[in-house]
């Protein structure tokens, strides 16, 4: 196991000194146990697929007339 050190604000500490006192549990094991869930519970976004990423700034402004014509696959 690795230890590591991190910086807490004095009342997160004070609450997991008596929550962890409540349990009779060790702050270090309160603490692995609230990351493990919420390493557990972490779901990725979905990824947007470049959903609006045309490139173009100003695609609100331009109309049909204006848009380049649509390549023919023929």
């Amino acid at each position: 196991m690795e230890r590591t050190t991190i910086s807490i604000p004095d009342e997160l500490r004070d609450r997991l000194r008596r929550i962890a006192a409540e349990r009779q549990m060790s702050i270090a094991a309160l603490v692995r146990e609230a990351l493990h869930e919420k390493v557990a519970a972490y779901r990725p976004r979905p990824r947007s697929l470049g959903v609006g990423a045309s490139g173009q700034t100003d695609t609100a402004r331009r109309t049909a007339v204006e848009r380049p014509a649509a390549r023919s696959g023929r």
